[in-house]
């Protein structure tokens, strides 16, 4: 669940020790109690608590969600995908983004420097339903110069958050 925007007051919020471990006990259990975070930090529970909400408000905890396996909902195929854009005018890539988020199959994007665009993780129901997302990306004309395929065949190390 994504929290409210908020930015840090001043610039960017300057992070003690205190506050990185507060970071990373929360990405590896967004449900910890207020005295769980306590005692994995090394404070009582009101102080701990406060850092934590101030990180929120800060914009450096930006929401918490739960990692559910796909395989466990329904057999899916996770597919990574290249995508190279024709033009890389700032409105080009911004009508290819736009389309990105509004398809809900596609469940990551990066834009990355180098050789390519954009990255993207694919979700579907087996290759055939993503081949029908790809025509469907290519009819909508929003800028795919080219494309390449990666089927994943088993997840060594899966931890996006």
């Amino acid at each position: 669940m994504p929290l409210p925007d908020r930015a840090p007051e001043r610039g960017v919020l300057k992070l003690d020790a205190i506050d990185l471990r507060i970071i990373e006990a929360m990405k590896r259990n967004g449900r910890l109690t207020k005295q769980a975070l306590a005692e994995t930090v090394g404070l009582s529970a009101t102080p701990a608590w406060a850092r934590l909400k101030r990180l929120e408000a800060g914009g450096v905890i930006t929401g918490y969600h739960a990692r559910v396996s796909a395989t466990a909902q329904a057999p899916r195929v996770r597919v990574l995908m290249e995508v190279t854009v024709a033009s890389h005018r700032h409105a080009d890539f911004k009508r290819f983004e736009t389309a990105v988020v509004a398809v809900p199959e596609i469940v990551s994007c990066w834009a990355v420097g180098g050789g390519v665009d954009y990255f993207l993780t694919v979700e579907t129901e087996d290759i055939d339903s993503y081949q029908r997302l790809v025509d469907r990306l290519l009819t909508m004309e929003i800028g795919i110069q080219r494309y390449f395929t990666y089927i994943v065949t088993r997840a060594v190390k899966d931890r996006t958050d």
